[in-house]
């Protein structure tokens, strides 16, 4: 009896990924990297700026929690977490208890449009190193960045405290006075780019960043996005001597703890978008050239640190002002001043 022969050896195979390819690969997903580094850039912010501030002032701050503090913004939020949650009695419960959520997920999809780099290849595939790009990315910054203020005011009105309330209204009216002449601002921008489109944008500054040709339009977006995040010198919501927390006066705890990681990481947030729209991005001047494109985003991030730390050096040097003041700055100084700077731009771009 005869026996059939015996079939060829099959050819050998490539080995597939192994377990630990595949995780460091899910490791390095842009959207989870992106998400981890900006939460973690808005809780070691609070540590930045309370060190800096020191140093403003001759003092050491935070210097107990680990070397240098530099474990202090953990121990801050494993007080937070640990804390007992109490709702005032006479507030409105689900919105008291959802409006810091609203502030902090309002900040976190600002981002998704920011582009920190180029395509790079990472592990044999091409990956861009943004979460989203879409056509009209100004005006998504715009729209979202706006719902942050309906988490203060939410919160401010359900909290049933006339403190809060007081803040809240005053939240409400610095987005109505300077959400102007922030998005006047960006359309000078938007008139020399042609585009919407954020990468577009960084990719027309490839010889020299739009704060050359928008030296105006920088440091009005600046003052207005200082007033958007509250921050000093106009940090009127939560003026903690006239209102005692303003907005966050009845609020303890991890929600507490929402409402502050939400203002920092705003700020994280706000710089990027200087970076982006003024300060040319990943690009370098064009002197330089041939670079890796990691080599950007470590330009980036340079970029955004020196817009946080202009951040920290106006808060450290600058009196609180007046709520009245205030508004009349924004619809006498700085809103006109923005139109005028955009009917500038337009008339040089129509003879160029």
């Amino acid at each position: 009896m005869t026996q059939e022969p015996h079939a060829p050896a099959a050819s050998a195979q490539p080995a597939a990924p192994g377990a630990a390819t595949a995780w460091i690969r899910s490791l390095f997903e842009v959207k989870d990297l992106v998400v981890v580094a900006l939460l973690a850039a808005g809780a070691y912010m609070t540590w930045g700026e309370r060190k800096i501030c020191a140093r403003f002032h001759v003092r050491y701050g935070p210097n107990r929690a680990g070397p240098f503090g530099i474990l202090q913004p953990l121990a801050d939020a494993v007080k937070a977490i640990f804390k007992e949650e109490i709702v005032p009695a006479h507030a409105d419960r689900w919105i008291y208890i959802m409006a810091p959520g609203i502030s902090f997920a309002a900040v976190l999809i600002t981002f998704a449009v920011i582009p920190f780099g180029p395509e790079v290849d990472l592990f044999g595939r091409q990956v861009g190193l943004w979460i989203g790009d879409i056509e009209v990315g100004l005006i998504f910054l715009l729209a979202v960045a706006g719902l942050g203020s309906y988490g203060i005011v939410l919160g401010g009105w359900s909290s049933n405290n006339k403190y809060s309330l007081l803040g809240a209204l005053r939240a409400a009216a610095q987005m109505i006075s300077y959400e102007l002449p922030l998005g006047v601002a960006l359309l000078a921008v938007v008139l020399i780019a042609g585009s919407l489109n954020l990468r577009e944008i960084v990719a027309q500054q490839g010889t020299w960043p739009l704060i050359v040709l928008q030296p105006v339009g920088f440091l009005i977006f600046f003052i207005a996005i200082l007033a958007e995040s509250n921050r000093s010198p106009f940090d009127l919501p939560e003026a903690e001597n006239e209102l005692i927390s303003g907005f966050m006066t009845e609020y303890g705890g991890i929600k507490f703890a929402l409402y502050f990681i939400a203002e920092y990481t705003a700020m994280v947030v706000n710089s990027a978008i200087v970076a982006t729209v003024f300060l040319g991005g990943w690009k370098w001047p064009a002197v330089i050239s041939d670079l890796h494109p990691l080599a950007g985003v470590a330009l980036f991030v340079a970029k955004v640190l020196l817009v946080l730390f202009l951040y920290v050096w106006v808060r450290a040097s600058t009196p609180r002002v007046r709520f009245d003041k205030f508004m009349r700055f924004a619809w006498k100084f700085m809103l006109p001043l923005a139109l005028a700077n955009l009917l500038a731009t337009a008339v040089v771009v129509a003879l160029l």
